[in-house]
This record gives C-alpha cells, structure tokens and sequence, in this order.
C-alpha cells in the first residue's frame, strides 16, 4: 500500500493505486486512465531474501507474483491501446541479480529473470506497432530501505559496482525517462 501525497505529482497527473499481484485490480485501475495513456514503467517490487532451502512457498510466490506477474497483468491491459495507438513505451524496472543471480535471493533473481525474458518477448510482440519496451537492470539503488541494510551489506554491494558508487534513485528514474522519450 503506497502513502503518496497528491501534492507531489506533476501537474496533470493522476494517481490510481491497484494491487498488482490482482489481474481484476490492475484493469480496473486500467479503465479509469485515459485512452491516450501510453506510457508504462512496471517499476513494483519486493524481495522476501531467504536461503533456497529455507524460503516459504508462501515467499516464493509473493515476489513473482509482484515482482513478474503484476509487470504482466499490466502490459496486458495496455498492449492493446498501444497497438491500436502505433505508439507507446513500456519500461520494465528488473535488477542485475535477474541476469546473474544472488545468494539468498532465488524468489527475487528469478522473477527478475523472467522480467528480463517477458521484456523481449513484448519488444517483438508490439515493435511491430511503434512500440518500444526495454529493460533498466540497476545493482543495489539506495533507497531509504538500502541505507538501512547492515554496513557489511552495503560494503559488499559497494565491492560489487563497478563505479565503486551505488546508484541513486535519480539515477535510475534519468535512465527510465530516457527509455520513455521520443529521444
């Protein structure tokens, strides 16, 4: 459940909150957008981090279910409007742990494995209809969650990029309002 002031949205925008894992709650939401609605960022996720051995079926489940079927239940429901428009742009928010895997995070590296899979085979399916959809697959962001995680977390994640700098969430939003420009 999002806590979003309304004050913070560009002029012109609206907010429409849905759950994502719930095909009927994201058409519904759907319905109420404007025909002329084609842009998408799937950018929903979770993580329920647990050793494979360990983790619950119940944990498993919550994070494709948000973090791979709610990036499809809403590509669905705005397929069709982008192909009739010939125009649109869809970007998928997965992570570089969907391309390489991570400890303790099975759930997590494969729903955004599968993003990864689901982002290419839409680019074939709506190219055709002026539509592009691309990936952005971010390391660790620091998120107010990420600068909460334990110092030997963050310093292996620092160990880990390239840079030797973590992404800001800045960062990652320049890249996605790049993916969804006429750029």
């Amino acid at each position: 459940v999002l806590d979003l002031d309304p004050a913070v949205l560009p002029k012109g925008a609206t907010f429409l909150q849905a759950d994502v894992t719930d095909r009927t709650s994201v058409d519904a939401a759907c319905a109420r957008i404007p025909d002329d609605a084609t842009l998408l960022v799937n950018n929903a996720g979770i993580t329920r981090d647990r050793m494979l051995h360990r983790m619950s079926d119940d944990e498993w489940q919550a994070v494709l279910d948000t973090n791979l079927t709610g990036a499809f239940h809403l590509t669905r429901a705005l397929a069709r409007r982008m192909r009739e428009a010939r125009r649109g742009r869809i970007v998928n928010v997965t992570s570089i742990n969907g391309l390489r895997g991570k400890l303790g995070q099975a759930n997590y590296a494969a729903a955004k494995a599968g993003l990864i899979g689901l982002t290419k085979s839409a680019a074939r399916e709506l190219g055709p209809y002026g539509v592009t959809v691309n990936a952005v697959a971010p390391g660790m962001v620091l998120t107010d969650l990420a600068r909460n995680l334990p110092a030997d977390v963050l310093d292996r994640a620092h160990a880990e990029a390239v840079l030797g700098v973590l992404a800001e969430p800045e960062d990652v939003a320049q890249a996605v309002v790049f993916l969804l420009s006429d750029a």
